[in-house]
């Protein structure tokens, strides 16, 4: 009774130490169960060499790689409360009446291999493995009722006296908690005692861990913590005693050579030193989502993962960026720091706060802070500023000097942004304010402050106000332009105002803000930084800084003591650190993407107080970086390919995130065995990521599909992309990272084939070639036997184009020979009118010589004879004309007679001249001159032929025998 009375004692008065905050707190990242899609209640977390964590779920094994969770299940479906991890990356679990690990098989999927079998029958009933801890890749497994050590392929059992309630390794040594002999060592198959102090038998060991070479420092459930020196205990006294008894330790883990995180059951977790000095806790209050903590560990880049009770937490403990919030309960808005003395003050929009600060801390993150608020400074603090030995505060109520944790008012015209001394003589006599309305004159002398009133010839609100060597005034305003002002000088009067604007080199009228940089007037404007070339008598961009800033607009810029160039660009805060020159430039530019659109837009603030106190405004609360170990903590970020799944298809993934070669864990992918995919299977989803937990809202991913896509794709906050009817073909999908335009990480690739589709496939392609042979060879044969057909065509053309010759010369022949008829004919006409014209002389003769007989008149010498001489000869030499007309007649009309002959072989001479006359179509008086008969002797011919030509009486004879003549039947 005594004991709690003391402890409670104690936690009533260490109440105000743990009351007390740090200055800078972490980036806190709680993830709950609707996040990560399992269990509530989260056991143990562990990390691989490839940077992917594992927590102990109640519903399984549980992965994070930094975008995506995924849940693996216990064949039994039971909690995971233990892991392990040995340097083969084998991912070892305990569940309840389960053990056995999980492994990448060669698609990179995590599948479990259960080690229950080797486990001796009587043992299988084990319940919950509690713990697992790993020495020479040889794995113990603790259970309340035994301890199962696995080694090549064998497991063996260890049973205790009553129970065992821990197991963990030290030094390369494992030690296990036994309620009935106390803390044991495993030496060579057996356990033998180490420490068998009683206290051990009332309260279980959480946490054995390294404290000095030879001394170990383990923790109790409910009695804190104790060192182990020479097998004895001995308690380990610390600020934080009361705390862990009322609270109870569940867990410990070492930070680093100096600090311990402590997790409580019910207090959260608590960073301790060695000698046991509070450094931060954090529970509830400080943003964890649970108090109750179950597992913590410290992830490759220093910062702490908490398994919970309820969700997850992540605690950004290394980080260079932590968050100050003045008033835990508000968040304000922060516009302008200040350290003056030991005290530290923080501007806000409600007014101004101070705490004190701790002596001797370099990084005042880590100084315990209890804000508190100036009186009398509630509304704007516009601007916190150390003149003269004297912190004056720009309010919007006017210009007040702070002392004594109280604001005294300068005066009280309202709005006072700036305080401008006007020489580098201290102290300065004179002080110039910007206003809401102008400029005011503030006169120091015998160690007080006076108000001299308003400056005459500015009536606009003068935000931005410095001086030139010359004591000139600049000051800006973003909608008008920059001015110049020339003072008196006594700076009582303005003489002479220089409006600048574009006409005068700036790039625009607008927005632009008036700073000294480097000694020189600069102003940062929508294009970079320009500065004031006297000479030339306008601004023209400043060389030095728009090396880093050409073409961006430039809100803000801050030197620090270093001669460094803070800038803010779309609410986007960099530094160009002239202390650290890149490859072409006496510089590098560093930005820091934590604070992305987090600073105040319009209102931008940066006071660096030195390289590891770097005070940033932002919406809510404010920033502080140690830029020393932000630079230290710059690292590249790691990109892995979380996953591949085919779309449309049914557990589809074909990459689970890990590179297999030959059975084991690779560093990229074996391109002997890429991945093949049907053709129907040609889309793809791929998911990937970055291990840089602390950077998870910032990091950027950049992407291409070789032999898809040409470019690499505009950097994203995508974690994701598909692809869809991707043609057949090998790819390779890369993937690069990205926490800042110079800070990318190296290249992930992932290569697969595309198959053809079966139409496209090699025997398809073989099959169409055999088909194209055989159509060609087709096509040759048809082309040989269109080139007969043709040349068939040709020479059928051809013979109808000699027959079509020779019967046009057939007829021309014919058509001469008519001609030759015709005018025969013609020539046998007139040979006939001379038969005619004889047969008339004839006629005559007889006549004459019937009127000689009549006459008597017989003498040749007269007249009469004479004349019947001449009509003789006449008619003799009519003779030979017949003879020649017969001749003629029958040359031209041998094929008449010789159809005649072959038709009528009986028809005699006679009758075929009698024929020939009829064909040429003589009357019958000439018939009957032609051959000297009567008339009646030539009817009777005509008759006599038509019997022999056996003619019907309606046949025209003429007409059959020009017929004949013309060869037709």
């Amino acid at each position: 009774m005594i004991k709690y009375i003391l402890a409670l004692i104690l936690l009533l008065g260490a109440k105000p130490l743990f009351s007390q905050d740090q200055l800078g707190v972490p980036q806190i990242v709680n993830y709950t169960d609707d996040q990560y899609m399992a269990g509530i209640q989260n056991w143990c977390v562990k990390q691989d060499k490839t940077g992917m964590l594992y927590f102990g779920n109640n519903e399984g094994l549980l992965s994070f790689n930094g975008k995506y969770w995924n849940l693996y299940k216990l064949p039994n479906s039971t909690s995971v409360r233990s892991i392990g991890i040995d340097s083969k990356n084998r991912i070892y679990v305990g569940g309840q009446d389960e053990v056995g690990f999980f492994y990448p098989d060669e698609q990179g999927k995590l599948k479990f291999n259960s080690l229950v079998n080797l486990v001796p029958k009587a043992y299988r009933k084990f319940a919950d493995i509690w713990e697992i801890t790993i020495l020479n890749d040889e794995v113990f497994f603790r259970a309340v009722n035994v301890i199962l050590h696995y080694k090549d392929g064998i497991i063996k059992t260890y049973k205790p006296n009553i129970s065992w309630r821990y197991i963990g390794q030290v030094n390369r040594r494992v030690y296990a908690d036994s309620e009935e002999d106390g803390l044991m060592v495993y030496d060579k198959e057996t356990w033998k005692p180490f420490c068998q102090d009683p206290i051990l038998k009332t309260s279980g060991i959480t946490s054995v861990l390294p404290y000095t070479n030879d001394t170990l420092m383990v923790s109790t459930k409910k009695n804190g913590l104790f060192l182990v020196v020479n097998n004895k205990l001995i308690p380990k006294k610390t600020s934080l005693d009361p705390v862990f008894y009322n609270e109870r330790i569940y867990v410990v883990n070492k930070i680093n050579k100096d600090l311990y995180a402590v997790g409580t059951t019910s207090g959260g977790v608590y960073l301790m030193t060695q000698s046991g000095k509070l450094v931060q806790k954090y529970n509830y209050r400080e943003g964890v989502q649970s108090n109750n903590v179950r597992g913590i560990w410290l992830d490759q880049h220093k910062n702490m993962w908490l398994a919970l009770d309820d969700g997850i937490a992540f605690v950004a403990i290394n980080s260079a960026v932590k968050n100050i919030f003045p008033d835990r309960n508000k968040q304000t808005t922060s516009y302008t720091f200040r350290k003056f003395g030991q005290q530290f003050y923080v501007g806000t929009s409600n007014g101004l706060y101070t705490t004190p600060l701790e002596l001797g801390a370099p990084d005042l993150s880590f100084s315990s802070t209890n804000f508190t608020e100036v009186k009398d400074t509630k509304g704007q603090v516009w601007n916190l500023d150390e003149v003269n030995g004297q912190l004056m505060m720009g309010h919007e109520d006017g210009a007040f000097l702070i002392n004594d944790g109280a604001a005294k008012p300068l005066y009280s015209s309202p709005g006072t942004w700036v305080f401008q001394p006007m020489s580098a003589v201290f102290p300065s006599k004179t002080i110039i304010v910007g206003t809401y309305f102008g400029l005011q004159r503030i006169i120091y002398a015998n160690g007080i402050l006076s108000n001299q009133g308003k400056l005459t010839g500015a009536v606009e609100s003068l935000r931005f106000l410095v001086t030139d060597n010359s004591d000139n005034i600049w000051t800006s305003h973003p909608y008008h332009g920059v001015y110049r002002m020339e003072m008196t000088p006594d700076f009582a009067k303005i003489k002479n105002t220089t409006l600048f604007t574009q006409k005068d080199g700036l790039p625009s009228s607008l927005y632009n803000y008036v700073y000294r940089i480097k000694n020189r007037i600069v102003v940062a404007t929508l294009k970079g930084v320009y500065e004031y070339d006297a000479r030339q008598k306008k601004f023209v961009p400043f060389k030095l800084l728009n090396a880093a800033l050409t073409g961006l607009p430039i809100q803000y810029l801050k030197e620090d003591n270093e001669g460094n160039v803070w800038f803010v660009t779309n609410k986007k805060v960099g530094v160009i650190d002239f202390n650290r020159p890149g490859n072409s430039n006496p510089f590098s530019v560093i930005y820091l993407p934590e604070l992305d659109g987090k600073v105040v837009g319009g209102f931008e603030s940066i006071y660096p107080l030195n390289s590891e106190n770097v005070f940033i405004g932002a919406n809510k609360g404010a920033y502080h970086i140690n830029y020393d170990k932000y630079v230290e903590n710059l690292a590249k970020p790691e990109v892995s390919i979380g996953s591949v799944k085919l779309l449309g298809k049914t557990d589809s993934t074909v990459f689970g995130g890990y590179y297999m070669k030959k059975g084991q864990l690779a560093d990229k992918q074996d391109l002997t065995a890429p991945g093949k995919f049907d053709y129907n299977f040609n889309s793809l989803h791929f998911e990937f990521s970055s291990t840089l937990f602390e950077q998870e809202k910032n990091i950027e991913f950049s992407y291409q599909l070789v032999g898809f896509d040409k470019e690499w794709s505009p950097w994203t906050n995508r974690s994701e992309k598909d692809y869809t009817n991707l043609p057949s073909g090998s790819y390779t999908f890369n993937v690069k990272a990205r926490t800042g335009p110079e800070n990318q990480s190296e290249i992930r690739s992932y290569t697969f084939e595309v198959s053809p589709a079966w139409y496209n496939s090699v025997l398809a392609k073989i099959i169409y070639a055999l088909l194209c042979l055989m159509l060609l060879r087709l096509f040759i044969r048809r082309q040989k036997n269109t080139h007969k057909r043709e040349q068939d065509r040709l020479s059928y053309l051809h013979q109808l184009e000699l027959d079509r010759t020779e019967k046009e010369i057939v007829r021309l022949e014919y058509e001469k020979l008519e001609a030759d008829v015709n005018y025969k004919n013609k020539e046998l006409s007139t040979m006939t009118m001379h038969l005619v014209q004889r047969g008339k002389v004839l006629a005559k003769i007889k006549e004459v010589i019937s009127s000689v007989i009549k006459n008597h008149d017989v003498s040749e010498s007269s007249p009469s004879f004479r004349h019947l001489i001449r009509l003789i000869r006449d008619v003799e030499k009519g003779d030979q004309d017949l003879d020649h007309l017969t001749m003629h007649f029958n040359n031209v009309n041998t094929d008449f007679f010789n159809r005649l002959k072959d038709r009528f072989p009986e028809l005699s001479q006679n009758d075929l001249k009698f024929c020939a006359y009829l064909r040429m179509n003589l009357s019958s008086k000439e018939m009957a001159q032609l051959m000297n008969i009567t008339i009646k002797a030539v009817e009777v011919g005509r008759y006599r032929l038509r019997k022999k030509l056996q003619l019907m009486p309606e046949t025209n004879l003429y007409e059959f025998l020009i017929d004949i003549s013309r060869g037709k039947e």
